[in-house]
């Protein structure tokens, strides 16, 4: 418990972790990529005037493997010998691909530059511990894949590096060597919070292994039926090491935000289906499927029928 802190959510557990950083100098660099999560990148962007550093982007390759996501990083960190701090979604809202980022955090280590990593997607939906990640600072939401209302969150610090983040607006309740004084929300729904320990033991009483069997089970029921259509491009690779749940799918020529929107109405109106359309991509955007415990294999094969028709239509 001394190593995480309550928030509102995965995004201000990041903000605040990414705004106090205080290892920065002016001429020292930081990196994001283009499927991490918009107000992460604008927290990274934020450090250009904050700390006076250098703010490099990138585009994650596509189509992604295992190996090339690794290289991608590897050659970003050898060209670019000034980044401090690099920031990785674990599991991107945007396409649902699964980054390897326990070795990126590794690789990172050994050239002295820190991680920190977007648990959002990935905390209660992907069987991990935190220690798995290798890195230092991490953010979750409890509102997503474990439960939770909307509003509850945490951060993690690693307690030996506590000191690199500097106090949340120089919170004098709780002591320096307190993680608490890293995030001060004010007045909190505390109806919230108390439900937090329900959340997690239905959590723990289905499991995480067994969590994560049923999400990809579902994912792979649709992705495998529409593989063999030719205009329809799967976002995340066939390798379970790199999805969970979340994937995005594209038809091609239809990479604008009119497009997609057309798209989704489509799936929605004529079929039932709800999906969203995520942009942001470097290549352009794509459309998100996100299959819960609650759905069946019944509902997988109407969403690969459906994308089937979308791709003949659009």
């Amino acid at each position: 418990m001394d190593e995480i802190a309550i928030t509102r959510g995965a995004t201000e557990a990041l903000q605040v972790m990414i705004g106090g950083y205080n290892k920065l100098k002016p001429g020292d660099a930081v990196a994001y990529a283009d499927l991490d999560y918009d107000s992460m990148q604008y927290a990274m962007n934020w450090l250009k005037d904050r700390r006076g550093v250098e703010v490099i982007t990138t585009a994650i390759p596509e189509p992604a493997t295992y190996q090339n996501v690794i290289d991608h990083y590897t050659k970003l960190l050898a060209d670019s010998p000034r980044i401090k701090l690099l920031l990785l979604t674990h599991i991107s809202h945007r396409t649902g691909l699964k980054v390897p980022v326990a070795e990126i955090s590794r690789m990172a280590a050994e050239r002295g530059v820190d991680t920190v990593v977007d648990a959002a997607h990935s905390w209660g939906h992907v069987d991990f511990d935190v220690k798995d990640l290798n890195s230092p600072f991490v953010g979750f939401n409890l509102h997503k894949w474990i439960g939770a209302p909307l509003g509850c969150g945490f951060l993690y610090i690693q307690k030996d590096r506590l000191g690199d983040i500097d106090r949340h607006f120089a919170d004098e309740d709780f002591d320096a060597d307190d993680v608490r004084s890293r995030i001060h929300t004010g007045t909190a729904n505390s109806a919230n919070y108390l439900s937090i320990p329900a959340a997690l033991d239905f959590h723990h009483a289905v499991g995480a292994a067994n969590k994560f069997a049923r999400l990809q089970y579902l994912r792979d029921r649709w992705v495998q039926q529409v593989l063999d259509v030719p205009n329809l491009t799967i976002m995340t690779p066939e390798d379970r090491r790199m999805y969970g749940a979340l994937t995005s799918f594209r038809i091609d020529g239809n990479t604008t935000r009119d497009q997609s929107v057309a798209i989704t109405d489509y799936l929605t109106n004529e079929w039932g289906v709800f999906t969203v359309r995520r942009g942001g991509v470097t290549k352009g955007e794509v459309i998100r499927v996100t299959p819960a415990l609650y759905n069946t294999p019944q509902d997988s094969d109407r969403l690969a029928r459906a994308l089937k028709a979308a791709a003949k239509r659009f």
